[in-house]
């Protein structure tokens, strides 16, 4: 399990908002033909596939850019394009995911795109279209103008490496030393035969196949592959290395240390983009000032996520909330929830294939009643969440001296039961707006309602949900609790002569 699993839930859902990352390499369009094969062509023997539709989607160095705004935090693209029409793809897509943009357009050079023809999820035949010869001087004197700019204010630095000429010897030697100056971490995905240009970067992430090219080691010998990676840390002045080994999980090399994550166990599709969502997620944990190792044990896990999906497809918050969620018991501070962070954590659980039951009330000065419904509610599916009245809302309609407890205590309080999963506080007259917004799977409510009285249970039964009605406890209501403290109070008040109120103050 990830140490200090709960800061990681909470940077997930709330904290990575905060963090900038700076992506830096060889940006790319991934295109897929999706089809299906019936038969062999008769000109050569090799399949027809027949084309269903077509889709495109950020590759390279821009899926990392993808997978760091999936998951919440924001980041600027630096790189190189042509003036054409997979150009115009990649910018549209990224622009689409809210991804900044500094791509600088070199004329004479094409868009590197990957051209992918699946049939169904077998990929029959890819198709490059690339330039790796170099770039001229006065882009690569562009691109280091624009990425010095934004620098200063940088959480982090990726430099995504795909050999296709964008990160050269004297680009990755001034960029480094560049975001040294600033304090500024940098993570490489390597793709060259020596790892020499990336001298001073905080951390390298290869798999074991790029490890292998550049120590010289067999990828079956793991053991000592692993120890030549050590060797590499104080030589390249680096602060760790990050081996990423598929099935095998992932270890942090440090140079006198080891840390081994293993894989989670997962059904893999397509390997695509499983790299750079590692290292995506690895540079978001590192900015967030989380250690190395668990960075890199979260990262293991959204890598995990990816090779699930056919293509490149970048992981999300949900994705990512969906593995972790289910590990960990949450506290009673955590169940409290804003919208945003409630619908992230309710996706999360209905990914994992949980059930989600929603209630509300006031719960004004909790009582048995109370209890006893939230507890049967939770036996109606996974997950219980329980929507609160705000302040105001119960003074809308049960006057000025309700409630009792304020809303914080109160969802505090129905937090702390064992049976709730998470509490949030709407304003409302009805929670029509939540229920829609959460599409729960079941909603319950306790007293002597009607099934079409209740508020949400058209709209609960029209993607396939259910309402379930719970009988009260008799006698055991908030306004019961009120009368009887009243009457208890007033038959313990001793008598007061008559004359007591109308004496004057003495002294």
């Amino acid at each position: 399990m990830i140490q200090d699993l709960h800061r990681v839930i909470q940077l997930i859902e709330s904290g990575w908002r905060e963090i900038h990352v700076l992506v830096l390499g060889d940006v790319m369009l991934d295109s897929y033909i999706w089809g299906d094969v019936e038969r062999i062509s008769p000109e050569a023997p090799v399949p027809i596939v027949r084309e269903a539709h077509r889709t495109e989607r950020p590759g390279g160095a821009a899926n990392v850019a993808m997978n760091l705004v999936g998951l919440g935090a924001r980041a600027t693209l630096f790189g190189f394009c042509g003036g054409d029409a997979h150009a115009a793809s990649l910018k549209r897509c990224l622009r689409e995911a809210n991804v900044e943009l500094k791509l600088t357009e070199v004329n004479g050079h094409p868009t590197t795109s990957k051209l992918r023809i699946l049939s169904g999820k077998q990929q029959m035949m890819r198709l490059d279209t690339e330039y790796v010869d170099g770039y001229p001087a006065e882009a690569y004197d562009n691109l280091l103008k624009d990425l010095s700019d934004g620098l200063a204010k940088a959480s982090a630095l990726v430099l995504s490496d795909y050999a296709k000429g964008v990160l050269s010897e004297d680009l990755c030697s001034q960029v480094i030393a560049l975001a040294r100056k600033h304090g500024v971490p940098v993570l490489v995905d390597p793709k060259q035969r020596s790892f020499a240009r990336y001298r001073g970067a905080t951390t390298i992430c290869p798999n074991l196949s790029e490890l292998a090219l550049a120590t010289g080691y067999s990828v079956k010998n793991v053991e000592a592959l692993l120890g030549a990676g050590q060797a590499l840390v104080p030589k390249l002045e680096l602060t760790c290395l990050v081996a990423t080994m598929s099935e095998k999980g992932i270890a942090v090399l440090r140079e006198d240390s080891r840390f081994h994550a293993p894989a989670v166990a997962r059904q893999v599709f397509d390997v695509s983009g499983a790299g750079d969502t590692a290292i995506a997620t690895l540079a978001l944990g590192l900015a967030s000032g989380l250690e190395i190792e668990a960075a890199a044990q979260l990262a293991n896990i959204a890598a995990g996520v990816v090779v699930g999906k056919i293509g490149t497809v970048p992981v999300t918050r949900e994705d990512l909330l969906a593995s972790l969620v289910p590990e960990v018991e949450m506290d009673t501070q955590e169940k409290v929830l804003t919208l945003e962070n409630l619908k992230m954590r309710s996706v999360a659980w209905q990914s994992a294939g949980e059930s989600i039951v929603f209630t509300n009330g006031c719960f004004d000065l909790l009582h048995i009643g109370h209890v006893t419904m939230l507890e049967a509610a939770r036996r109606e599916g996974d997950r219980l969440v329980v929507a609160i009245n705000s302040d105001a809302s119960v003074r809308g309609f049960k006057g000025p001296m309700r409630p009792i407890v304020g809303e914080r205590e109160r969802t505090r309080i129905v937090a702390a039961l064992a049976a709730v999963d998470a509490v949030v506080v709407f304003d409302d007259p009805t929670p029509l707006r939540l229920i829609e917004e959460l599409r729960p799977n079941v909603i319950v409510k306790g007293g002597d309602y009607q099934e079409a009285s209740v508020v949400g249970a058209k709209e609960v039964r029209s993607w396939g949900g259910r309402v379930e009605i719970i009988p009260t406890v008799e006698g055991s209501s908030t306004t019961n609790l009120i009368t009887k403290a009243l009457t208890s109070h007033q038959a313990s008040a001793p008598p007061h002569a008559p004359n007591d109120l109308s004496r004057p103050h003495e002294g």
